[in-house]
């Protein structure tokens, strides 16, 4: 086999994988737009991808079944200040395993490591507990303090200040500069891929969270978007064209931060690889 016929069959295998992963997203926001008796009628032929007898109707009635923005603004704003806060202590901690010395610094790298395969089911209930005996249930504290420190941004940082050449921190040194004041105005700038990797991680991640916010949001006031799509399910009549718009709506946020830091999502992935 050639190099040619290699190369065009595995941009064969990457165009169906493509259309494997994209057919159920791109079904979801067709059927959004569609009539609620058109959604399944269509799903046996090419018809389900197709926005035939196209309608806002969905999402219409979803905007007035549920406070939408309102679940929106909550979930925006206590993801937005839990990766942003989480950007700053874990480029932090991620520095000072990668480049400063001190002891037992092995250990808290192991210790980092070892924390990242702990299923965050074993942790739910001691976690609640502790933000329970705080008084913080109900609160924005419950949602963002808990999920600021994250191991594994923490060996992401690290893994990519490994990589920033020792000499530049000992001229800044020998300079004067200490080593917080060497990390924020040479090693972060030179840091933008890694950052942008972290966030978005991070960002996807906590964007889809269900299981904690439901146990420390007594009420509406707090609720994120995902427990305003289980809402959908619970409480009759179940309506699949309004479930499609809500999902839809909650997408986009998701999709723009993606297209706007994309290229150095990329940088990012590449360059903080495992290394030895």
């Amino acid at each position: 086999m050639t190099d040619r016929t290699a190369k065009l069959f595995l941009n064969i295998a990457n165009i169906i994988m493509s259309l494997l992963f994209i057919t159920p997203l791109l079904w979801m926001v067709v059927s959004s737009f569609k009539p609620e008796t058109q959604i399944f009628a269509d799903l046996s032929s090419l018809k389900a991808l197709l926005p035939l007898n196209f309608t806002f109707d969905n999402y219409i009635a979803a905007f007035d079944r549920i406070p939408m923005m309102k679940y929106l603004f909550n979930s925006l704003f206590y993801v937005t200040v839990t990766c942003i806060s989480g950007l700053v202590v874990n480029s932090i901690c991620g520095y000072a395993l990668a480049k400063l010395q001190f002891k037992g610094r092995e250990f808290v790298l192991m210790a980092v490591i070892a924390l990242m395969i702990v299923p965050f089911e074993s942790i739910l209930m001691p976690m609640y507990f502790i933000v329970n005996s705080l008084n913080w249930v109900d609160t924005w504290y419950a949602l963002i303090v808990p999920f600021v420190a994250n191991c594994f941004s923490i060996f992401m940082f690290r893994q990519f200040f490994m990589d920033v050449p020792n000499e530049i921190l000992e001229s800044a040194a020998i300079d004067g500069s200490s080593p917080m004041k060497t990390f924020i105005s040479i090693v972060v700038p030179l840091s933008g891929p890694v950052f942008a990797t972290v966030f978005i991680l991070d960002y996807i991640n906590h964007w889809g969270d269900f299981m904690w916010p439901i146990l420390v949001t007594t009420g509406e006031a707090l609720r994120n978007i995902q427990l305003g799509i289980q809402t959908f399910f619970t409480l009759p009549p179940v309506y699949y064209g309004q479930i499609m718009a809500t999902l839809t709506f909650t997408t986009v946020p998701i999709i723009i931060l993606f297209l706007m830091l994309q290229k150095y999502y990329v940088q990012g992935i590449t360059s903080a690889g495992i290394k030895g």
